[in-house]
């Protein structure tokens, strides 16, 4: 059974440089799939395996960006990094009452990763696109992005 996304990607999640818009892609497809793993009730351990690879997922991201902030010398870094730290502590808890059975509700967790994600693209991440592009970062590419692949490469390795 296929069900509707939790998170549709559309062109207003886009900060103009597809490297970062590839990796929110990542993001957004997998809340996609633990929102379908909850609904579908498939198996806990699917849903506490998504959630497992959002976190490690949302750990290689905030690095990624954080590192061209330093790099590019984005003046917002340090609060930047302050709203990643304070989420990947969040995602952290969230995870362990989940893993805990002690989360009311999953779709606490799942309202809260969506609006999160959502309301930091929208806000937070849009505000250095200006300065990347200035700093000169291109705005596309024609291939996969390089995290993509890695991210490919270490999520088929774990499941073969």
């Amino acid at each position: 059974m296929k069900i509707n996304n939790f998170v549709e990607w559309t062109d207003e999640l886009s900060v103009g440089i597809q490297e970062i818009d590839e990796q929110h892609k990542i993001l957004v497809d997998l809340l996609n799939r633990l929102y379908e793993s909850i609904i579908l009730r498939t198996d806990d351990e699917e849903a506490s395996q998504v959630l497992t690879e959002l976190s490690q997922y949302t750990i290689v991201h905030f690095a990624v960006e954080e590192s061209l902030m330093r790099i590019l010398g984005y003046d917002e870094y340090e609060e930047h990094k302050k709203h990643h730290e304070e989420l990947t502590q969040q995602v952290i808890e969230l995870s362990n009452k989940v893993k805990a059975g002690k989360l009311s509700s999953s779709m606490e967790l799942l309202n809260f990763l969506k609006n999160w994600l959502t309301k930091h693209i929208l806000i937070e991440d849009k505000r250095y696109t200006a300065h990347f592009l200035d700093c000169g970062v291109k705005k596309s590419w024609t291939e996969q992005s390089w995290v993509g692949r890695i991210w490919d490469a270490v999520h088929h390795q774990q499941h073969n």
